[in-house]
């Protein structure tokens, strides 16, 4: 049972310092909800599969939000 606490502050702090002081935190807790049940159901791997979903959520979030960007600069360009 300790050893469970363990992995599961090392992977609080770990999405805690991924998503300290970015405006993606909503790629994050969606990723990381996702990955956390999918871990769960493949083999208990849920903080695992926590951790692995909030990077990937994050990225995709900033992608997206970069996409948008990107499309609100191109009528000021032209």
């Amino acid at each position: 049972m300790k050893k469970y606490r363990l992995k599961m502050l090392a992977a609080v702090t770990t999405v805690a310092l991924v998503t300290a002081g970015t405006a993606n935190a909503a790629g994050c807790m969606k990723g990381a909800v996702a990955g956390g049940v999918a871990g769960h159901y493949a083999g208990h791997h849920a903080v695992v599969g926590a951790v692995g979903g909030c990077i990937v959520g994050h990225h995709l979030a900033k992608k997206h939000a970069e996409e948008q960007a990107a499309q609100r600069q191109a009528p000021r360009a032209q």
